[in-house]
């Protein structure tokens, strides 16, 4: 299995275009991150866990041909806002594109673009296929998918995971049996927004926590702002199992 991680950044924080920061305007390509996204290939299938808006971008960047379908861990625009891009895979592939979510995030998506399930479509919209998921365990084509159950505040999200790879973002409290879905994971990937607490994001302290107690073999950090800091300074102060995700990091498993 390999996994991509096509976005490592977060809308949070000040806009880019207003900042003056040394994130936003560093030259190492590390810190340049686009909106929190990952690719899971296994085999012939290929997924991709939220399309943000920087969907197009990021998928153009590793030159991906193929997709089976896209996941989704919530309904924030910031995890949502590229699936009109689906269309270039309609065209492509001959198919309509599969996506899953809970119930409640497809009726955002059904809300967001309603125009792609309009009774008189538009030649050229989005073809999409709605699929209900909830926490039970659920396959697409070669990849076995378990979800986990977090809560970003007071919003349910989902996790996922997927043989030994645990990919957690914008969440900030898990109950323990969702917690136990996780352990003796070989890769974790979990959000870690800031240093200084969120309301609604773990910060650097809390998912390093959390990263010593689940103990995988290696943890990448991701939906990072940047009010976290350079890439190379974050990575200085971490442990030496745990390294900074970054935008087209890839690995195999």
């Amino acid at each position: 299995m390999e996994i991509t991680l096509l976005g490592t950044g977060t809308s949070q924080g000040v806009p880019v275009v207003a900042c003056d920061c040394q994130v936003c305007n560093s030259d190492d390509p590390l810190d340049k991150r686009l909106r929190t996204s990952a690719m899971v290939r296994q085999g012939a299938t290929c997924i991709v866990i939220d399309a943000g808006p920087d969907f197009r971008q990021q998928l153009l960047r590793e030159r991906v041909k193929n997709l089976d379908a896209v996941i989704l861990t919530h309904g924030h625009k910031d995890h949502i806002g590229g699936i009109d891009d689906v269309r270039s895979f309609n065209w492509v592939q001959g198919r309509a594109m599969d996506i899953y979510g809970t119930e409640e995030v497809l009726k955002l998506v059904k809300n967001d673009f309603g125009y792609a399930f309009a009774p008189h479509k538009y030649p050229g919209v989005p073809d999409i296929n709605l699929h209900t998921i909830d926490y039970q365990p659920f396959s697409i084509g070669e990849l076995e998918i378990m979800p986990i159950k977090a809560m970003h505040h007071l919003l349910p999200v989902l996790g996922f995971r997927i043989g030994d790879f645990s990919y957690l973002t914008d969440a900030n409290h898990l109950e323990s049996h969702e917690l136990d879905k996780m352990r003796n994971s070989q890769v974790l990937v979990i959000n870690a927004l800031r240093r200084k607490k969120h309301l609604s994001h773990f910060n650097l302290e809390e998912a390093l926590g959390l990263i010593k107690e689940l103990s995988p073999k290696i943890a990448f950090l991701t939906h990072l702002s940047h009010q976290m800091g350079l890439h190379k300074e974050i990575q200085r102060e971490l442990p030496p199992n745990v390294f900074v995700g970054y935008d087209g990091l890839s690995f195999r498993i």
